[in-house]
């Protein structure tokens, strides 16, 4: 049995050292984990949120918005850009130090020498948190898939899917309908569901599921909308206009792209109020507006002083790191951001489906810095390097084994007028904006 957990750099090397157990989806392990520790994922309700892309957004927004209505709302999403702690989340507050250290300690004190994966232990940690705190409201986002996944032992007031294509393929299956069989496994008897799934395919297979639940299915663009009134405002209603109306909504960073997921996030916090919530119009304007989920369409303007001059530069940080993600970051460059020469800074992790992905995004790039983050998982450079090299049309590239001497490089050939993109992986967009900015806890 492993020592007893007593600093914080204790409580991270205990949870890092169940990454060499492979992910392993199913749920006896935490079941079992969470009854030796009194059941805490029963002790708030919750709000659970699936999807392939969106989810943490949404996730972020309507924990904002819960917050705004006076409520302790907790927040538990994955992965994290720089430090655990942001993954544990109360309101404003992320979890501290030296919570961190007792909830990892009652949770390793509970295994009895057991052996759970990294996710699973991590969860066991959110929700031991959240029930200590006694939160009047949990948001739990899914860590891949939902059927097997650690976090689908709840029983939450209300359910979420946000989108669904192809990601994970080894683990949730190689056609949209595989995904989607996995994603609406979150779906509950009797317990209501936000959709905002657009494929055709995918619907058909959460309709199914709703029927056989008997869960009330919410569908975007059926039962609920949101349409821009006027530059960088917004209205979501739903399918009965004079019934729900919520106007002058002001969207987080990202604008226009971030529709969807508000759409999705209003709706959720609206099925609220038949729960006995109190989430007014002003609440729900004040937690979109407040609401901030670093390292997703992320613009960050950062000023540099040379030796005879000062230049800022402009930097897009976001995690797209699969199909669907890359075309809604693709779709963005060419419609929200002006600048006279693209530069792509990007790294992918070795077992993603890259080659497509940096291919096309390349092609709109003047130029593309190739690196490494520190992950045993990433890509090496050389490889990333062949699949520009065999891109159609002239692709100029240089690679960099350290983000650091990336970060120099782009500086030095950057132009103010010039935006930088830092995408391919949630880890090299955590490196990127740690060097930029710092952490996102303080």
């Amino acid at each position: 049995m492993s020592a007893e957990i007593k600093t914080f750099a204790a409580a991270v090397g205990f949870l890092d050292d169940m990454q060499m157990h492979k992910i392993k989806l199913g749920l006896d392990a935490i079941r079992t984990t969470l009854a030796g520790l009194g059941s805490p994922e029963r002790a708030c309700p919750a709000v659970h949120v699936a999807g392939t892309n969106g989810k943490g957004s949404v996730c972020s927004m309507l924990q904002s918005v819960m917050s705004a209505a006076g409520y302790r709302t907790g927040l538990y999403t994955s992965p994290h850009l720089s430090s655990i702690r942001e993954r544990f989340r109360i309101d404003d507050a992320f979890i501290r130090e030296d919570e961190f250290v007792a909830m990892m300690e009652r949770v390793r004190s509970g295994l009895n020498g057991r052996t759970i994966t990294y996710f699973e232990c991590a969860t066991a940690v959110a929700f031991t948190w959240f029930a200590e705190r006694e939160c009047d409201l949990v948001v739990i986002e899914t860590g891949m898939g939902g059927r097997l996944d650690a976090t689908n032992v709840l029983e939450p007031l209300l359910t979420v899917i946000t989108t669904i294509s192809r990601d994970h393929e080894q683990y949730l299956g190689d056609t949209i309908a595989a995904v989607a069989y996995e994603k609406a496994g979150i779906i509950k008897p009797r317990i209501p569901l936000i959709s905002g799934v657009a494929d055709d395919e995918a619907r058909e297979v959460i309709e199914k599921r709703c029927s056989a639940m008997q869960a009330e299915l919410i569908q975007a663009g059926v039962d609920f909308k949101v349409t821009e009134t006027a530059a960088g405002r917004w209205c979501w209603q739903d399918r009965y206009p004079d019934t729900v109306m919520v106007e002058n909504l002001h969207l987080p960073a990202g604008g226009g792209w971030q529709a969807a997921n508000a759409a999705c996030a209003v709706a959720a916090a609206v099925s609220l109020r038949a729960q006995r919530f109190i989430v007014s119009d002003e609440a729900i304007r004040t937690g979109l507006a407040n609401s901030n989920w670093p390292g997703r369409m992320e613009l960050l303007e950062i000023a540099e002083t040379r030796e005879h001059s000062s230049v800022v530069h402009r930097f897009l940080l976001d995690g797209a790191h699969n199909r669907a993600g890359i075309d809604y970051l693709m779709t963005a460059l060419e419609n929200q951001y002006s600048y006279r020469r693209l530069f792509l800074v990007w790294a992918s992790m070795a077992d993603k489906s890259y080659e497509e992905m940096l291919s096309q995004v390349a092609r709109m790039a003047d130029y593309v810095l190739l690196t490494r983050p520190d992950r045993e998982r990433s890509a090496g450079c050389e490889e990333l390097a062949a699949v520009l090299a065999a891109t159609p049309g002239t692709v100029c590239f240089s690679c960099h084994e350290r983000v650091e001497d990336t970060l120099v490089a782009v500086r030095e050939k950057a132009r103010a007028e010039d935006l930088i993109v830092v995408a391919g992986s949630l880890y090299l967009v955590g490196a990127f904006r740690k060097l930029l900015v710092g952490e996102v806890v303080v």
